[in-house]
């Protein structure tokens, strides 16, 4: 039999641990509900154990029942609220219904998944009950995605909702959500849905819940079906005197400064630790850009879902654009703040997290800004800017030889997220920038340099590496710190005149890069893409992997969008028509308006780009007859890569030139086109590498 002290351990224990227990309050609920005090405890261990010892003394009395109830109380808790890593019990199982043997009735679970049996915690509310999902029409993946492990949030980090109240999660998972109002639905989602996702530091804050709604539970809950008027639908709010505002108003609900739009936050101020915040994005309001997530807004909930949450899992949980989602990952993985004990009082405060970029804004060095920005219209700078902008590169057609245009073909090659792969292991500034004059170049201290490179020699046949369109630098010009190496790489002499430079350093990105990469070679691996392909293999699979599955090649789309997009905001130009030049614009309030980083990996991209080119030159004697930021197109004697891409004796690549296979850097097939077609196309002015695939390319720029 347990002691006394055992079972006020054991029931402490459970009503005390953290984190995946009910805040205190709930827990001291809980406890009176159950009508579970100390005393009570007391008085009935003291009363049973006297009646068993009495018992085993031979008296009369009818031996007493041995703490049964007791211990089935603490059966009851640990399976309601099992400790991180304990196999659930049965008392845990998720109410799931039973499959019904009458002929067509729905099976539980979904076709996206082989259907296991369902284990979730049940919330201290209300439990939420899983319905059947929707039969989908999509053959069932070879991989699928597991909701988040952690025990607080065990329905994953997100849920679709649709007009007849079932919220469709990943996993397969499906709850009934009774809310008829978007206050009602902020606090099911927060106290009933079990969505959520846990930090992705230490130092950093778990992931609101997100609610996608579909039209039909858009208007259910009292919301226009479409926003409508004369800007871009994503630009557009509901007025402050609409009744869903109103509605969130009066139950003490806040909406952030960007209003109820296609992606709305709602909150309550939090109390200590524990946020109150919701994420809506509602579908028919565009809140999902057809570019970043080609096809996702007509697809089915259960699908949706599943897009949605692979994206949450191996990304982060959307928060709005693909682009905003870039930017607030860095700030996940690189929290601003962090614990600090105060050695006078030995209080814990918070305190600045070494490699971060810090809780306040920073003012760029005037080279580094845009036109429009205070410390350029305030200052009066007149002195020019960095221009670390994406190749737009076209050869003149002059340098083209007769035996060139004799060749059949053209093909463009892309590198995989080449502003990713240039933002690996990258160096940059944490501080303020100082200025200098005639400061001696450093390689390694990042920052922005004035320095005249019209000097430098560069083949005709191939682009400047000092300019976004390829021409020869005319004279002194503000460069970033990789672009300055890079001259002296190539053996020539560098004088800056003055400087912007940082004094102190770090590699921001690299958290960042580590887990978008993990991200992009994971979802290429579920549609078939893999490491171990070989070259033409890799070609292959590339040609048929957007077909293999819809819903996953979406995902990759939006972590390549997540990418462009990340790098581009930290650079956020004012919008509207209604900016006066010189006043702050509301990017300009984050830390993360970071111009001279994006500089940075720009340039560095650019870089890789050319020493690329010039090692194919060198390896093969060919040229390049355009390049737009991540894609160059080749003249080929043959339709694929493989026909005039440099190999070894042995079969294996050469190193330093372009390489095809999934990783990051590496190249792929772009689009093929007759060398008469490129040819044409590059007389009337226009780049070929931003056809080469059919249509008009997105011009890879960062912005």
């Amino acid at each position: 039999m347990a002691s006394e002290e055992e079972l006020f351990a054991s029931v402490d224990a459970l009503l005390n641990e953290e984190p995946h227990l009910p805040p205190p309050s709930e827990r001291a609920r809980l406890r009176e509900a159950a009508g579970i005090t100390q005393a009570r405890l007391a008085t009935a261990l003291k009363t049973t154990t006297q009646s068993v010892k009495n018992w085993e003394n031979g008296r009369s009395e009818p031996k007493p029942p041995r703490l049964d109830a007791y211990q089935r109380l603490l059966n009851g808790w640990a399976a309601k609220y099992p400790a991180p890593g304990a196999a659930p019990t049965a008392s845990a199982a998720a109410t799931v219904p039973a499959a019904s043997t009458e002929p067509g009735a729905p099976r539980v679970g979904t076709a996206d998944a082989p259907q296991a049996p369902a284990v979730a915690a049940t919330a201290p509310a209300r439990p939420a009950t899983h319905r059947p999902a929707a039969a989908s029409r999509r053959p069932a993946p070879k991989k699928a995605a597991q909701p988040a492990a952690d025990p607080r949030f065990p329905h994953g980090p997100l849920a679709v909702l649709d007009g007849d109240g079932r919220a469709y999660g990943l996993g397969g998972i499906v709850l009934d959500c009774p809310a008829a109002t978007i206050p009602e639905l902020v606090e099911w989602t927060l106290h009933e849905s079990g969505l959520g996702a846990p930090k992705l530091n230490r130092y950093g804050k778990d992931s609101d819940p997100l609610i996608v709604l579909t039209a039909a539970a858009a208007v259910k809950l009292g919301l226009p079906e479409r926003l409508e008027g004369h800007e871009q639908r994503r630009s557009l709010r509901l007025p402050e005197d609409h009744a869903v505002v109103k509605q969130v108003v009066k139950a003490k609900w806040r909406l952030t400064q960007r209003g109820f739009g296609p992606w709305a936050r709602i909150y309550r101020k939090a109390q200590g630790r524990e946020r109150q915040c919701v994420q809506l994005a509602i579908l028919s309001w565009d809140a999902l850009d057809e570019r970043s997530w080609p096809g996702v807004s007509e697809m089915e909930p259960a699908d949706v879902a599943r897009v949605l949450g692979v994206y949450a899992t191996r990304v982060i949980t959307p928060r709005g654009s693909t682009a905003v989602s870039g930017l607030e990952l860095m700030t996940a993985l690189r929290p601003p703040t962090r614990a600090v004990q105060d050695p006078q009082t030995g209080n814990w405060l918070p305190g600045h997290n070494p490699g971060s970029l810090g809780t306040e804004p920073m003012d760029p060095a005037p080279p580094e800004a845009t036109p429009e920005h205070p410390v350029v219209v305030g200052s009066g700078w007149s002195g020019g800017f960095l221009n670390e902008e994406a190749y737009q590169w076209v050869r003149d057609v002059s340098l083209l030889t007769d035996e060139e245009c004799t060749l059949p073909y053209a093909v463009g090659l892309d590198l995989n997220t080449a502003f990713l792969a240039a933002a690996a292991r990258l160096v940059v500034g944490l501080s303020a920038p100082d200025h200098f004059h005639a400061p001696a170049f450093n390689p390694k201290i990042p920052g922005s340099w004035l320095v005249d490179l019209s000097h430098v020699e560069v083949d005709p046949r191939l682009p400047s590496p000092f300019t976004p369109d390829g021409t020869r630098p005319t004279g002194p010009a503000w460069y970033q710190t990789h672009t300055v190496a890079y001259a002296q790489e190539l053996g020539h002499n560098v004088a800056p005149i003055e400087a912007y430079l940082r004094r102190e350093t770090g590699a921001y990105l690299d958290p960042w890069h580590d887990r978008l990469k993990e991200a992009y070679l994971d979802t290429l691996a579920d549609l078939g893409v893999t490491k171990e392909l070989t070259d033409v293999q890799f070609l292959a699979a590339m040609e048929r992997h957007k077909d293999a599955d819809p819903a996953m090649a979406a995902v990759l789309a939006a972590i390549k969008a997540t990418v462009k997009g990340g790098i581009g905001k930290l650079r956020e130009r004012p919008q509207g028509k209604k900016y006066k030049e010189g006043v702050r614009w509301p990017a300009l309030q984050r830390p993360t308006w970071r111009p001279d980083i994006r500089a940075a990996v720009i340039s560095k991209a650019r870089v890789n780009m050319h020493r690329k080119l010039r090692n194919m030159a060198t390896m093969t004697g060919l040229y390049p007859l355009a390049v737009l930021s991540d894609c160059v197109v080749y003249p080929s004697p043959g339709e694929s890569p493989l026909d005039f891409l440099p190999y070894a004796a042995s079969g294996k690549p050469q190193p330093g030139g372009f390489r095809l296979g999934p990783t990051p850097g590496l190249a792929k097939l772009e689009g093929v086109q007759s060398m008469l077609w490129a040819v044409d196309l590059m007389e009337q002015g226009y780049n070929p590498a931003r056809h080469i695939k059919g249509g008009d390319a997105v011009l890879d720029e960062g912005e």
